[in-house]
């Protein structure tokens, strides 16, 4: 199908979708604490002091106090035992005004994640990945207590964007544990026919050009060329890379794994890097947490 010259994709506007979700759970939140008394509280356990980790816990933190949400801060330091900090996990699970526990990653190299990860309660484990948690995922007819948040969130741009995802063929860019692997298999539970396409995929342009959905979470800046999306299509840009630019105050800018701009010109709609998936991940991050309160408070 051959667009109009002048043809611009629909921008999904990430800030703006998460402020609404954001206003459904505060009030959601009020209610609890109207009826019950009780606030959700997530509690974020940070290692070290890496300066990214940092930013994306305070952006945590401030969120958390926007919407009511009870923000328990555990800060420990960047040469603290496994088994200390097993404990720390066991003493939050155990806490009954704690409905959420996040440990930030990446962990320090002395400490196995996936160990420290699977002490989390599973009734806790709003970043949805236990085990457990994804196995169900991956399961016909199962669902897990917790979704993981970016994956959850990409599939939420879509729906509140009036994209269908049923039928539709999706290829997914990327099969990491956080974002390519679960968004996959959120997109089989929604009736996709879905494709991974992966850093030992031969050709990814031939696969990619079919798609009526992309989900571009490969890590490499601007990979995906305009030419290489199908027309119509609707793009969910998950990359956030630094590339140079001489002409920033900080000497670089942020760009996704799609060439937006080209991108722009052939896709129905396509979410921008920042203002895009980022605002939505910490978002349900919030939703899962109040989503773990709401399961204990009032039972």
């Amino acid at each position: 199908m051959a667009l109009p010259v002048d043809h611009k994709a629909n921008i999904i506007d990430g800030k703006l979708i998460a402020q609404t979700i954001r206003s459904e759970i505060a009030a959601e939140v009020s209610v609890l604490v109207e009826k019950y008394g009780k606030a959700p509280g997530l509690a974020v356990v940070i290692v070290g002091h890496r300066k990214d980790s940092q930013s994306y816990v305070n952006m945590k933190r401030k969120a958390c106090a926007e919407l009511g949400i009870r923000s328990i801060d555990i800060d420990l330091p960047e040469q603290v035992s496994e088994a200390e900090l097993i404990a720390k996990v066991h003493e939050l699970n155990e806490d009954p005004n704690v409905h959420g526990i996040l440990v930030q990653l990446p962990l320090p190299k002395h400490i196995n994640e996936e160990k420290v990860l699977t002490e989390i309660s599973l009734e806790k484990d709003v970043d949805g990945f236990h085990p457990l948690n994804i196995g169900k995922l991956a399961m016909k007819g199962r669902d897990p207590l917790f979704l993981p948040c970016t994956p959850k969130g990409c599939i939420e741009l879509l729906k509140r964007s009036g994209v269908t995802i049923k039928g539709k063929r999706a290829v997914v860019v990327g099969r990491s544990n956080i974002v390519g692997l679960p968004v996959s298999l959120l997109l089989l539970k929604e009736d996709a026919t879905v494709t991974v396409v992966h850093s030992r995929t031969p050709d990814p342009q031939s696969i990619i050009c079919e798609a009526d959905i992309v989900i571009a979470a490969a890590g490499q800046a601007m990979m995906i060329k305009g030419s290489w999306i199908k027309p119509g299509a609707a793009v969910i840009d998950v990359g956030t890379n630094a590339v140079d630019d001489a002409s920033r105050k900080s000497g670089y800018r942020l760009v996704g794994d799609v060439d937006f701009h080209e991108a722009c010109k052939v896709a129905g709609w396509i979410t921008p890097v920042p203002g895009g998936v980022g605002p939505m991940t910490v978002t349900m991050l919030l939703k899962n947490t109040l989503d773990g309160a709401k399961r204990v408070i009032g039972q």
